[in-house]
């Protein structure tokens, strides 16, 4: 059985985040299993082109709250070019051990290889990118087939509203 999970982090203004997790058993996060949410007292300031340093510690620390995982999503880009500069998602996979699909909202100029894929009635693009030997190809074909009608999937929605805080996770998953 495959566990899978869809990750974000939050900062606030005082060096401080709210790192989500959301876990399912299916490519399509239909069905979640599990939503930890974590608190985290200190994070490294933002350095442009240096995001891993700030989102691995947070990332790590919500990972250890839920199952092991065999696939991780992230908002972000996994790989920044086409010749495969690591970003947000590679680090993750090289951390963790694990594929990771970056799911992106915005179009990076560096990364022409990204594939472009399009949801519901949306007219953007999300930018998908892959890292720990998944293809781009095979992750845009499961960000396509996400449960949720909108551009962004729902599991993605979700993780976000919980990093921001303005969900607790839900009582009837294994919620810490």
């Amino acid at each position: 059985m495959t566990t899978v999970g869809a990750v974000d982090v939050h900062y606030d203004n005082h060096q401080q985040a709210k790192a989500a997790l959301v876990t399912c058993r299916e490519l399509t996060f239909s069905t979640i299993v599990s939503e930890h949410v974590t608190d985290i007292a200190r994070t490294e300031p933002y350095e442009p082109g240096k995001l891993y340093k700030r989102e691995l510690p947070c990332i790590r620390a919500v990972l250890a709250l839920g199952p092991q995982l065999e696939l991780l999503v992230v908002d972000g880009y996994a790989t920044l070019d086409p010749l495969g500069r690591p970003g947000l998602g590679a680090y993750a996979a090289d951390a963790f051990g694990i594929p990771v699909i970056g799911v992106a909202k915005t179009p990076f100029r560096t990364a022409t290889h990204a594939a472009e894929v399009i949801r519901g009635s949306a007219t953007k693009p999300l930018y998908v990118t892959a890292a720990g030997g998944l293809e781009i190809e095979e992750a845009a074909r499961i960000v396509r087939a996400l449960a949720g009608p909108n551009r962004l999937p729902a599991v993605l929605a979700r993780v976000d509203n919980l990093a921001r805080g303005r969900f607790r996770p839900n009582s009837d998953h294994q919620a810490t």
